[in-house]
């Protein structure tokens, strides 16, 4: 148009052309696009103007109040189209969001012989739910936790989250066998599965559940069961260890690649003083601009916190500068902190007693309420099954 406009042509009128090129910026680009489209089309014909001497013209001034017109009607109809995706962006966020809180409640701050935090973090990307799950429950056994992840995200992924958990809250109160506890889970996985229309055909072909669950006795030890999980991570002295499992087990729904004796819980020391922090693959494989994964075990480390919910605080921070506030998958963490035996012992009795109540008023209790609160945790070094990346050596197994 320029050239036409500065060729010898230039009498052939081009001003329609210019006119309509705000109104078309409107379409595709938000309102600075529009504004910066109106921009060079007011540019245009001014120098156009200025090199053919029309100025005093009709047909100019006429072409100048049409750019105008247009450019403020499109500028104007641009930015009432964004606000209202972003409206209706804020409020699948907020639904989906209420939706998670619904799923994973904040873990308490204090839970017998250990502090504990939590934190979900949901993806920059996109506005479903994810399938992201965490819990941790005071029982007659020991304080139980589980971390899981989903494949797969939106009502399916909600759906599996639900039942796994609603398995896992159930079981941990009346199984004395850690390995039955997460075999429950899996049979309600199952379950879910087999309601028609619960799952969609790829979640029914492909889909499963990624889970871990540990128990801290009264025994200076913590005790896991690993379902294709990355493996927790254990601050202790400064260091990070994996607690990588000896015999690696197949995720919940993967069930016909199970070979060998059935499961059981492999034990790791778990002092006073140390940390466990159980975490999903989207805090180990948030990347950078440069393609790099998030170091766990070494920000762990350099983490100098006294309460589990000021660690995780700042493991979040780490985790927003590695990757510039841009999460391309959900992320939990799960952090527990041992207490001394005697400090433990104290608020462990009080709660084991109300527990016990509880449960003698039904055989098959629901977990107890819980306030909202967050728990300390380890480092880590591992990866998840798909990509798995040592940082430390594995815990030794006892």
């Amino acid at each position: 148009m320029v050239g036409l406009e500065l060729s010898p042509a230039h009498f052939l009128y081009t001003g329609p052309l210019l006119t309509a090129t705000p109104a078309l910026a409107a379409v595709t680009m938000g309102p600075k696009g529009t504004i910066a489209a109106a921009a060079v089309a007011l540019t245009v014909s001014v120098t156009t103007a200025t090199y053919n001497q029309a100025w005093g013209s009709q047909m100019v001034y006429t072409n100048f109040l049409a750019v105008f017109l247009v450019s403020v009607a499109s500028v104007t109809t641009s930015s009432a189209v964004r606000t209202r995706r972003q409206t209706e962006l804020d409020q699948v966020r907020r639904i989906a969001a209420a939706a998670q809180d619904v799923i994973l409640r904040p873990v308490p701050a204090r839970l017998g012989q250990v502090r504990a935090a939590s934190m979900y973090l949901a993806a920059e990307t996109g506005a479903q739910i994810g399938g992201d799950l965490y819990e941790a429950v005071q029982t007659r056994y020991g304080i139980r936790m589980i971390v899981g992840d989903v494949r797969g995200k939106g009502l399916p992924a909600v759906r599996a989250a639900a039942a796994v958990l609603g398995a896992f809250r159930e079981a941990v109160h009346y199984e004395d066998d850690l390995a039955e506890v997460i075999n429950h889970c899996a049979a309600a996985l199952r379950r879910e599965c087999a309601v028609p229309g619960a799952m969609d055909q790829e979640a029914l072909v492909e889909g499963f559940v990624t889970a871990l669950v540990a128990q801290v006795p009264d025994r200076p030890v913590v005790q896991v069961v690993n379902r294709g999980h990355p493996p927790p991570l254990k601050l202790r002295h400064g260091g990070v260890h994996a607690l990588t499992p000896t015999s690696p087990l197949p995720p919940l729904g993967l069930e016909d690649f199970l070979t060998g004796p059935p499961a059981e819980p492999e034990s790791y020391p778990f002092a006073p003083g140390d940390r466990l922090l159980l975490h999903t693959d989207g805090v180990i494989e948030a990347r950078n601009r440069d393609n790099d994964f998030f170091a766990l075990p070494e920000a762990m480390e350099a983490v100098h916190a006294h309460t589990p919910s000021e660690f995780l605080e700042q493991l979040h921070q780490e985790l927003i500068r590695h990757t510039q506030s841009h999460l391309a998958d959900d992320a939990a963490m799960l952090l527990i902190e041992r207490l001394d035996d005697e400090v433990g012992k104290q608020v462990d009795a009080a709660a084991t007693s109300s527990s016990e109540n509880a449960f003698q008023a039904s055989p098959l209790p629901s977990s107890q309420p819980v306030a909202p609160t967050r728990r300390t945790g380890e480092t880590s070094t591992p990866r998840s099954t798909s990509s798995s990346r040592a940082a430390s050596m594995p815990e030794t197994q006892i």
